[in-house]
């Protein structure tokens, strides 16, 4: 866990008030929903079947148990509707700065456009990322997310950078 982020936090969107805290285990089935409530997500296999869910749970827990790691939800009247995990990455580039990777952003589909993704990463930049000495928040996001890039920019964030993945062959 990212023990230095200022968390709870809470913040208005125009549906309400809502709070982002940690993850804790129990929110495991919350976050796998948010993960297949998402289309690309789900045809890369994130598709909520019980027989996945040790795998996520699993996941989870190392996650929570990393010192350089933390899983974030937002919750809204009581009920899990946003999540993303954060990463503090030291670097020997740019003078050794240290980064905030973001990944899986994810705000349920009936919210999105409610001003939750916005204010969470507008925390991440304000707040998450000056509370662990990050000079720069970094995420990547794949092609096929459209919608997405237009969110991002709308925030400041800049494509400067193409990225590749290798998928490693499975035994």
């Amino acid at each position: 866990m990212l023990e230095a982020l200022p968390l709870p936090h809470s913040f208005e969107s125009r549906i309400g008030t809502a709070v982002l805290r940690r993850a804790v285990v129990d929110d495991a089935d919350a976050v796998i929903a948010l993960l297949a409530d998402d289309p690309i997500s789900a045809a890369r296999g994130d598709v909520a079947s019980d027989e996945d869910r040790p795998v996520y749970a699993q996941a989870l827990t190392e996650i929570l148990a990393e010192p350089s790691n933390d899983l974030l939800v937002v919750e809204l009247d009581g009920a899990v509707v946003g999540t993303l995990q954060l990463t503090s990455i030291p670097g020997m580039s740019r003078r050794g700065a240290r980064r905030l990777l973001v990944e899986a952003v994810r705000v349920h589909s009936g919210l999105r456009s409610s001003g939750i993704g916005s204010a969470v990463m507008r925390w991440v930049g304000e707040a998450a990322a000056p509370a662990v000495g990050a000079s720069m928040v970094q995420l990547t996001s794949d092609a096929a997310r459209t919608d997405a890039h237009r969110f991002y920019e709308r925030l400041g964030y800049v494509g400067s950078h193409r990225g590749f993945k290798y998928n490693v062959p499975q035994a």
